[in-house]
């Protein structure tokens, strides 16, 4: 894989002013923009990452449990299941509804 570095676009305040919605798009797409006043870059328009929290063990500690048995085996008629009951439920017969005349006066 080749690593390419895209030189940011540069525009003036008047032109970011003004086509906005469209330097919003060119970001989305991971494009940054570089907004200058009087040829001064000043400001850099750039993609917003989302924000990664941190994770806190121990947040629940004392509000939970788990049963001494959990991993405990399990029972041989639902082991038998699980291992020679069916992958998918058996499937059932397909419902054919008609609109004919003929049908719909059977009906009535």
């Amino acid at each position: 894989m080749t690593a390419t570095t895209q030189t940011p676009m540069t525009v003036n305040i008047f032109q970011a002013k003004t086509q906005l919605s469209k330097l919003v798009e060119r970001v989305e797409r991971g494009e940054d923009v570089i907004i200058a006043r009087a040829g001064k870059p000043v400001a850099r328009l750039t993609q917003l990452k989302p924000e990664k929290k941190p994770i806190i063990f121990g947040l629940m500690k004392g509000q939970i449990w788990v049963a001494d048995d959990f991993d405990a085996p399990l029972p041989d008629e639902i082991l038998a299941d699980f291992e020679n009951g069916p992958i998918f439920p058996p499937e059932r017969p397909a419902r054919v509804e008609s609109n004919s005349v003929e049908d719909q006066t059977r009906k009535a």
